[in-house]
């Protein structure tokens, strides 16, 4: 989880997400504030609960001071994330949105995977699980004629050929972002 990032041209900023839960609970305290824990904290039906009461725990009794380490990976990942989704669209600006077939082939499927993820997720709202992804590139691969047909299922949808291009739709009355 960031402490920064930006969804729908809003920006949002966690500037307290570093400091542990019992650092705050003292604060709070100490300031004289009540403090409210929302009783779905302890529900372990949720997987936030689960990570708190029992990976974190295990993870400090093997790993003491294992969290800066953690938040440093996620800062890792997170910084990845970001050049990915800007990769993303240095290729799809060298492809087009939609796709055309014969850009992405142009890319490693590595790239070629990036950009239409992107590209589905961005325009679509949509994240094809990754055997379809794979499913995709393969046939992105093997698309060498213009007879060659490509209709597959992604999420609620289907990705197909539209003359040179990749195009994405939906059944009729399906939902949309």
């Amino acid at each position: 989880m960031p402490n920064h990032f930006e969804r729908h041209g809003m920006r949002f900023a966690r500037p307290l997400l570093e400091l542990p839960a019992s650092a705050l609970r003292a604060w709070v305290e100490s300031s004289g504030q009540p403090f409210v824990d929302d009783p779905s904290n302890a529900d372990l039906r949720f997987t936030r609960n689960r990570i708190r009461k029992t990976l974190l725990p295990a993870w400090e009794a093997c790993f003491p001071g294992f969290r800066p380490m953690l938040a440093r990976s996620a800062r890792h990942a997170a910084q990845a994330q970001q050049l990915l989704g800007d990769l993303a669209r240095i290729d799809l600006a060298a492809v087009g949105e939609p796709p055309s077939i014969t850009g992405l082939q142009a890319l490693s499927r590595e790239r070629q995977a990036n950009a239409l993820r992107h590209w589905l997720h961005g325009q679509w709202g949509v994240v094809p699980a990754a055997a379809q992804m794979e499913q995709v590139l393969d046939q992105v691969a093997a698309c060498r004629t213009r007879g060659h047909r490509i209709e597959l299922k992604v999420a609620d949808g289907t990705l197909r050929r539209d003359g040179g291009h990749l195009a994405f739709g939906r059944p009729a009355g399906a939902a949309s972002i």
